[in-house]
């Protein structure tokens, strides 16, 4: 037998989700979260269920009042979407998740989980699709992941970006400065439709880059051509995996984000890492480049909407295409 419980109290929030959730990837970690909890400043609602062993369950929810439902925590909105990806419930049984739901508020919403969760009452479905290259698979070597392309397919690829490095490309590395630059770079080309449009989102970036940098984990990529700044990303480099988590691009230079992504690409190889995650957002060029597919789900009891096309992930990897 087990019984659910609310907890609201963020101490007690923290305790749990560091007891719970395993430290597997950048977005498990409690100070990832509290970077964007900080500046949002939602209510937590973790639903918590226990057994005689201690905690069976665990569904962390934050309320968001400017949509007027909960989301997984912390609930970094935007445009009442959460951002945050690989987002875990944990339940030792199927009967504990049920509970799980039935405790939740009337309307709940949440997005990127890590896997599909089905009950008798709500069934879990794809919410959108990330994209991962592994150099393992390659044998850490480039050319055997041109081999996957097509002779006309890759030849193309490869003659635009060489036309782009003939222009006089050249890289700067772990420059924090260069945030600035992307936050430019990326709310003019998108206005109000970018993530860093919102005063919340940018500050908890900029908490998250103060992490990241304190931890030796950040990393900052600008692409410059004849030393004008063409594009930038920001990423960070966690257990071997290298994530690509905000970029930008200059419109004067069409083609270049393949210049950068296969950089980040070639660089994983050299460096051996486990894998380079581009994360979600359905662009042309991550089918193109033949990125491994990972699917997030979606859970929720609020009736879908017709999305916006050329809208999601706008400040994340949508300046890349």
């Amino acid at each position: 037998m087990h019984r659910v419980r609310v907890v609201t109290r963020i101490d007690e929030c923290r305790d749990i989700w560091q007891h719970v959730i395993p430290d597997e990837c950048i977005t498990d970690l409690w100070e990832v979260r509290a970077c964007f909890q900080q500046h949002y400043k939602h209510h937590p609602v973790f639903i918590v269920a226990e057994d005689q062993n201690g905690i069976c369950g665990l569904m962390p929810l934050s309320r968001i009042d400017e949509s007027q439902h909960y989301g997984y925590f912390p609930g970094e909105t935007w445009k009442g979407k959460t951002w945050l990806e690989k987002n875990r419930i944990y339940a030792s049984n199927r009967n504990v998740m049920h509970d799980l739901i039935l405790h939740c508020p009337p309307r709940f919403s949440l997005r990127y989980l890590c896997a599909s969760v089905s009950t008798p009452a709500i069934t879990a479905a794809v919410d959108e699709i990330g994209y991962v290259f592994l150099p393992k698979y390659y044998n850490y070597d480039m050319e055997n992941y041109f081999r996957e392309f097509s002779h006309k397919s890759i030849k193309q690829i490869l003659r635009e970006v060489s036309n782009i490095e003939n222009m006089g490309t050249t890289y700067r590395y772990d420059e924090i400065a260069d945030f600035d630059l992307l936050l430019e770079m990326n709310i003019k080309r998108f206005g109000s439709e970018s993530y860093f449009y919102d005063n919340r989102f940018r500050e908890s970036f900029k908490s998250l880059i103060h992490f990241l940098s304190e931890k030796g984990w950040l990393r900052f990529t600008t692409l410059l051509i004849n030393d004008e700044p063409a594009a930038v990303d920001m990423g960070c480099l966690y257990h071997g995996v290298y994530t690509l988590m905000a970029g930008a691009t200059s419109s004067k230079y069409p083609g270049v984000a393949k210049v950068i992504n296969l950089h980040h690409m070639k660089r994983a190889c050299q460096e051996q890492m486990q894998q380079v995650d581009f994360m979600c957002g359905d662009f042309t060029w991550k089918k193109i480049f033949h990125l491994t597919p990972r699917p997030l789900f979606l859970l929720s009891n609020i009736a879908a909407k017709v999305s916006q096309p050329g809208i999601d992930k706008s400040s994340r990897r949508a300046a890349n295409v």
